[in-house]
């Protein structure tokens, strides 16, 4: 789009990647939550001191600007260092200190780690006590890449810098999830299945999702041949996962429209057991982890929609807790319906949406109050999936430990 003929309406309100260019050369590049956001705070009055005067003389000797549209924020900052990469534009080092860049490095090793690794270190890799196998980046954000790292090691469980391995016959390794914070599970995994782990990484860095999710989807084929199918359904839910990618953390950028508080909720079972509910919380934009809450479900009848009656029936209960200004439900027209009758009873007047999904459980549509669906669209899904998420990790985590009482 020429820069004397800019609309912003026809700028997608999604995540991507954005390029100011002079003709055919490349100026500069970035990433957005908002491309729309975005690419509008470089044309405002306070572009100086948002962005300095080096970055407002590249904009006036721009003349286009374009974009590629990301499905996820993640999507978005992986995509933003390989083109960095690609075009090396000067802007994007303009008063900036290209020592603190940070890298991606996969190790030369029988069990490669997945390591950070600053930009200074690496020219210095005589000091390095490893070798490169693959290497990604720069990544300009430290504190965005590590989210995002996070992210990936759901999916794609790999060791980190402090992990440790143990192999007697150098065929199998156990490893701790400790680097990023993540549950410390024991994974163990032969060198030839970790090797695959290896190998989509390698491709979910380099961004070539497509590809990747065809690789994973003739893995899971294949084990359903064999009749393997706890390793199929494992492999489903990597696939789901990169189709759902929870990348909430990285949109702490984000400016929210006008709610202050949003809170979500969700069921988790498997067949009827093990069933529990939980409740998220959005609060001006931020995840408040400190207020969600799990709720273990009571009653036996009643399926899902009996279930998130009991949830809200016990939540609203609670007179010591913060009123939301929206309510975010999973499900359909009887879910919304249930939760719409349960906050009557309570005498509360509390708009609700809930958020319909498709045989593939993507949003399809958010029912409800169509004026806040619209202006709070994206709100209204990070909460629903953050609920799921959160959903479905208590549930894993009770089923987990009835079985072991069990055993």
């Amino acid at each position: 789009m020429l820069i004397s003929r800019i609309d912003y309406q026809k700028i997608p309100d999604s995540p991507g990647v954005y390029f100011f260019k002079k003709e055919k050369e490349v100026l500069y590049i970035g990433k957005a939550t908002s491309l729309r956001d975005r690419i509008k705070s470089y044309f405002g009055k306070d572009i100086i001191d948002r962005r300095g005067v080096k970055i407002l003389k590249m904009v006036e000797f721009s003349d286009v600007i374009e974009w590629k549209v990301a499905d996820s924020v993640l999507e978005a900052l992986i995509l933003e260092a390989n083109l960095i990469k690609k075009y090396n534009p000067k802007a994007n080092t303009l008063g900036k200190d290209n020592k603190s860049y940070n890298h991606i490095i996969i190790t030369k090793e029988e069990y490669p780690r997945v390591l950070l690794v600053r930009e200074h270190d690496l020219k210095h890799n005589n000091k390095l006590n490893f070798e490169i196998k693959y290497q990604f980046g720069p990544f300009p954000q430290p504190s965005q890449l590590k989210e995002a790292l996070k992210i990936a090691r759901r999916i794609f469980p790999f060791r980190g810098e402090k992990d440790f391995g143990e192999s007697q016959n150098k065929k199998r390794i156990s490893f701790l999830n400790v680097e990023l914070g993540l549950s410390p599970d024991f994974l163990i995994v032969s060198k030839r299945e970790y090797q695959k782990t290896i190998r989509n990484l390698k491709l979910f860095f380099e961004g070539n999702k497509k590809i990747l999710k065809r690789r994973i989807e003739k893995e899971m084929l294949e084990k359903a041949k064999k009749q393997e199918f706890e390793k199929a359904e494992q492999f489903k839910r990597q696939i789901f996962s990169l189709d759902h990618i929870q990348d909430i953390a990285l949109l702490k950028n984000k400016k929210y429209f006008n709610l202050k508080r949003i809170e979500a909720y969700d069921i988790a079972h498997m067949s009827e057991k093990n069933k529990v509910g939980v409740m998220t919380v959005l609060a001006k934009g931020e995840l408040k982890t400190s207020e969600y809450r799990k709720f273990n479900i009571k009653r036996k009848d009643g399926g899902d929609t009996g279930a998130l009656r009991e949830v809200l029936e016990r939540r609203f209960s609670r007179k010591d807790w913060k009123l939301p200004d929206l309510i975010v439900i999973d499900g359909g027209v009887s879910q919304l319906n249930v939760a719409k009758k349960t906050l009557l009873e309570k005498n509360l007047k509390i708009p609700i949406v809930s958020v319909l999904k498709d045989e593939r459980h993507k949003p399809k549509e958010i029912l409800g109050d169509i004026n806040i669906a619209d202006k709070n669209e994206r709100e209204i899904l990070l909460s629903n999936a953050e609920s799921h998420r959160f959903a479905i990790k208590f549930h894993r985590q009770k089923r987990n430990k009835n079985f072991r009482k069990i055993n």
